[in-house]
């Protein structure tokens, strides 16, 4: 999926397969079975099926593309790049003391920016197609010593740890083995 373009299939792509649709109907129209047009288009024979019946119900009209698939976009092409703005400003222009963008807290800021009401999967994919991201902070302590945790690792830990029994008998498999 391209994102930033808005995901799914090209303009040219649609074009394409629109084409590959109309010369099938060539084929259709001639005589051709759902199977030698699957095999000439490499398709399936349902697609085939598919498009024969398209073509006996509206005609080649009915195998034109319909543009690209999925929901419209609420926003228009100036809100989406005001959201962008709005987003780059930061949550701290909207009042969130943190530094992080939630998903409720930019619905919030659609609502009342745009009055559109969006749900948390529909911003997410949104936000996607914008080029954003989820990001989970590292949530570390802030009484955390970096230098003690090395040499605990490097020091202490080897010697709580021990080095490793190898000369004990044991088995091949992680399975307990049968008992006779």
């Amino acid at each position: 999926m391209r994102y930033p373009e808005g995901g799914g299939l090209t303009a040219e792509e649609r074009a394409g397969r629109e084409r590959v649709r109309l010369a099938a109907a060539n084929w259709i129209e001639e005589g051709a079975s759902d199977r030698e047009v699957a095999a000439r288009f490499r398709v399936t024979r349902m697609s085939a099926n598919r498009w024969r019946r398209a073509l006996a119900a509206g005609g080649r009209p009915a195998l034109a593309s319909k543009g690209p698939g999925g929901a419209r976009c609420k926003l228009s092409a100036a809100q989406l790049a005001e959201l962008q703005e709005l987003l780059d400003a930061g949550p701290a222009a909207w009042g969130w003391a943190d530094q992080r963008w939630t998903l409720p807290r930019i619905a919030e800021l659609v609502r009342t920016r745009f009055g559109v009401d969006y749900t948390l999967p529909g911003l997410d994919l949104l936000l996607h197609r914008l080029g954003w991201s989820v990001q989970v902070p590292a949530r570390r302590a802030a009484e955390r010593d970096e230098e003690r945790i090395t040499a605990w690792r490097e020091q202490t830990w080897p010697a709580i740890k021990g080095p490793r029994r190898t000369w004990a008998p044991g088995w091949s498999s992680k399975t307990s083995p049968v008992r006779g």
